[in-house]
């Protein structure tokens, strides 16, 4: 009967660590991506978190392979450790250099596209006044235009159904506009 080894030799126990302390490693570049991203394009806070949430699903799932692939499925509180020194030393080291670099080289970016972007921006904002200058004009004659129809709507309030009312109310019309004209003609 071959029974399976429940054990590991501590030269397999030092390989086991040594292959964490990598995969930590790896991890702390996936990590760099996330930070990255954070440098080109800011993020609000819950934006951070729900990052920091998908690389630590991440983690797991990469542990569980891990665990499963070298380690027969036991996992030993020394691969934990060895995954956060692969990942502290990366941080500590690469992350940094790698970080600041990014830094650099976003801030040259936006100081490149700025500079280019200059004579659209002038030219932009030499075509907005001119055009802001024809469109007022424009939307003051549009105003005007809806206050006139609003003053006829208004007059039109005036119009009632009942003819009795109709009638009289024609009357007192009829006999202002007449006032209005004899105004006129005194004054003329």
């Amino acid at each position: 009967m071959n029974v399976p080894e429940t054990f590991f030799s501590v030269r397999e126990e030092l390989v086991l660590f040594a292959l964490s302390c990598l995969m930590g490693f790896l991890l702390g570049f996936v990590y760099d991506v996330f930070r990255t991203a954070r440098v080109i394009l800011p993020h609000k806070n819950w934006m951070v978190f729900a990052e920091d949430a998908a690389f630590l699903v991440f983690y797991g799932i990469v542990l569980s392979a891990f665990v499963s692939a070298a380690s027969r499925g036991e996992l030993r509180f020394y691969f934990v450790i060895g995954n956060t020194a692969g990942f502290v030393l990366y941080l500590a080291t690469v992350g940094s250099v790698v970080i600041a670099a990014m830094k650099k080289l976003c801030y040259f970016v936006k100081k490149t596209i700025w500079v280019v972007s200059l004579p659209m921006r002038t030219f932009y904002v030499f075509i907005s006044k001119k055009a802001t200058v024809k469109f007022v004009g424009c939307s003051k004659f549009i105003v005007n235009t809806i206050k006139k129809i609003g003053i006829l709507l208004l007059k039109r309030l005036n119009l009632l159904y009942n003819k009795k009312e109709s009638k009289m109310k024609r009357n007192v019309t009829e006999s202002a506009e007449k006032v209005k004209a004899r105004k006129k003609r005194s004054v003329q």
